[in-house]
């Protein structure tokens, strides 16, 4: 598996820019990690401070660097604000796979957005990192990602050929197979 962080991927769809997260992003990133609606599937506690933002920064910082995941923050072309974040983590060197993670914020979801960036952070995962397998959870309540990722391909794994029952802990398991 090919994870190189040094220079940082930049990926650029017809809309998107996806770029590497920095303290910047701190108060944009405590928006979007704070907001109920974009945590209501995620169940993550929307009760988040600054000093809780900068220590994710940080962490995601010491996960790039140790080549264990790969977390870009999602713009507009004309606007360098993050409106959401995508990521490879939970990677597995041995099956060269990893998991797909991605939020947006409330205001730029259903504009088809985070299909732009999940083409081209899947075909980073493909070309250029040599994953051979993606996978991604959703809540079986969220239709709209289970929505983007059946129209990006990716399959329902209901036989828990890819992830064990007991690690999909509820949630829906979906797969990409690069064949």
């Amino acid at each position: 598996m090919n994870i190189n962080p040094y220079p940082f991927p930049i990926l650029t769809t017809d809309r998107l820019v996806l770029r590497a997260l920095d303290m910047n992003d701190r108060d944009a990133l405590l928006a979007l990690r704070a907001d109920k609606r974009v945590n209501k599937y995620i169940g993550r506690s929307s009760d988040i401070s600054t000093a809780d933002v900068e220590a994710f920064i940080n962490k995601i910082a010491a996960i790039l660097e140790n080549k264990q995941g790969v977390y870009w923050v999602i713009c507009l072309k004309d606007n360098p604000n993050l409106i959401g974040t995508i990521c490879y983590y939970n990677l597995d060197p041995e099956r060269d796979s990893a998991e797909i993670g991605y939020e947006l914020l409330p205001d730029y979801q259903g504009q088809g957005l985070m299909q732009e960036a999940i083409t081209a952070v899947i075909n980073y995962g493909f070309d250029v990192m040599g994953l051979k397998l993606i996978t991604a959870f959703s809540h079986p309540n969220n239709e709209s990602s289970g929505k983007l990722l059946t129209r990006k391909g990716f399959e329902l794994d209901s036989g828990h050929q890819y992830v064990s029952e007991a690690d999909a802990d509820g949630l829906l398991v979906y797969a990409l197979v690069k064949l």
